[in-house]
């Protein structure tokens, strides 16, 4: 392979970091790089640290910067190849100075995801790992973060090679029956062992598949949408989580035709809020596409706000009940009385007994009923309390030792090979010859496969590396 550099760190910083990677990668260095004292390159060590100059080997008197060069002998690096790493300070036209420097000396421009892509052709990680590189990089949240740092710790592949074993000995067991269908007296495992196999790998596929939707909340943000009639607030207590004017805002009824999202980190999870258009009857055609479109956003949530005008909450109540009671049974639900800064402490109370009596009827229960002015920053932040505190309990099951997977890829594959098991126990139940349930055995096998890379094509490997950064 052809000898790469890239920088490895985003402009714009006191230092930078540039990478080399590939057969030539100290020799290429060692060009341009003059240590102050000590050895030279060639004869470093693995994993040691020189201090010298970086010069233009045309003229060896023109200094470019002082840095630090770190030395990785194949196969201790990143990319399991020779690899040095250049620590320089962070000034563009330095950094692009040594790429140049180094192009001239022999190099080629890494592409993105490259050194990653080397990692693992040179077998120092797994594909799953691989991509998890990626999700640690983009990471927003502590959430995130652990999510990625378990997947590139080994903890998903693991998992997934401990069910391939269990196939292949599924497999196995199989096909000498297969070896042996003239020895009737012969029996290798009964049907009763093998369902039991099956199962068990069937349950702990259904397990990843049914984590994909908590994992795909938290990469990209559990969402919660602000639902309720025409004017009650929702825009407004929208811009008053964000911290910013986001959401139009105004008197005229209707004013949000579409669906607004925006993300903010909740303790220390990503959040999706989703302003809806309000919920009423209405003949223009515009505003009723909007209105659907919550009903969509509705479904699609995993919390709801549900947002009344406490000034008229009654009119309200009566005008959403066949609308909106069917969906707030099906989802957990915040009950938030708007603009209680316009009631009288009496009004207050009034309003207090009717939603009582309301939800009591139509057996409904909210995880909390919250009365607030949209407008006030104290009940704000109480409302983000209680929001935080409900975001935290959707996501409890997450943890840094939980199998969580997020990846779209991953979760196609994994719900192929729940296709091919499920095959394999109506086979058993049924009593299908071995051939055919070897078959589908064999299928499963090979999605769980293609997860960690061990089939994976090369258009499937380029589509993966190409959503890298440069440098990594």
């Amino acid at each position: 392979m052809s000898t790469i550099c890239a920088p490895a760190t985003a402009p714009g910083g006191a230092l930078a970091v540039i990478r080399v990677s590939g057969e030539n990668a100290i020799s290429f260095t060692s060009s341009i790089f003059q240590p102050k004292g000590g050895t030279a390159l060639a004869q470093k060590k693995g994993a040691t640290l020189t201090f010298g100059n970086i010069v233009n080997p045309a003229n060896p008197e023109e200094v470019i910067d002082e840095v630090l060069v770190s030395v990785f002998r194949a196969p201790h690096s990143y990319t399991g190849e020779d690899a040095t790493e250049i620590s320089c300070h962070g000034s563009s036209f330095i950094v692009e100075k040594i790429v140049t420097l180094l192009l001239g000396a022999g190099c080629r421009l890494a592409e993105a995801g490259e050194f990653t892509k080397r990692a693992f052709l040179n077998g120092k990680m797994d594909l799953s790992q691989a991509e998890a590189v990626a999700d640690l990089i983009a990471s927003t949240t502590a959430a995130n973060h652990r999510m990625a740092m378990s997947q590139m710790r080994g903890g998903f592949s693991r998992k997934l090679r401990e069910l391939r074993d269990e196939l292949l000995h599924l497999t196995s067991l199989m096909e000498l029956e297969l070896d042996f269908s003239d020895h009737e007296e012969l029996e290798f495992a009964d049907r009763t062992e093998l369902n039991e196999l099956a199962q068990n790998i069937h349950d702990s596929l259904s397990a990843l598949c049914q984590s994909f939707k908590l994992g795909n909340a938290l990469k990209k943000g559990v969402p919660i949408a602000i639902v309720g009639e025409t004017n009650a607030g929702k825009s407004t207590l929208l811009n008053a989580l964000l911290q910013e004017e986001r959401a139009l805002v105004s008197q005229i009824h209707g004013t949000t035709r579409d669906t607004i999202e925006e993300t903010v980190v909740m303790g220390d999870t990503l959040v999706r809020f989703i302003d809806t258009a309000g919920i009423r009857q209405t003949e223009d055609e515009v505003e009723r596409m909007g209105i659907q479109r919550t009903f969509d956003k509705i479904s699609q949530a995993d919390l709801l706000v549900w947002m009344l005008d406490a000034s008229r909450v009654q009119e309200q109540l009566q005008s959403l009940t066949t609308q909106l009671l069917p969906h707030l049974r099906k989802k957990p639900f915040l009950l938030v009385a708007n603009k209680t800064d316009l009631l009288e402490v009496v009004q207050q109370q009034t309003l207090e007994n009717l939603l009582a009596a309301f939800l009591a009827e139509h057996e409904l229960a909210p995880l909390h009923i919250i009365y607030i002015s949209a407008r006030r920053s104290d009940d704000i932040v109480r409302l983000r309390a209680l929001l935080t505190r409900e975001v935290a309990s959707l996501t409890q099951t997450h943890s840094a030792h939980a199998l969580i997977v997020s990846n779209v890829r991953h979760y196609e594959a994994l719900s192929q090979a729940l296709v091919s098991i499920d095959r394999v126990m109506e086979g058993l139940h049924s009593g299908l010859s071995g051939d055919f349930i070897s078959q589908d055995l064999r299928e499963c096998i090979h999605h769980l496969s293609d997860i960690v890379g061990d089939i994976s094509a090369s258009d499937t490997l380029q589509n993966i590396f190409r959503h890298f950064c440069i440098g990594k």
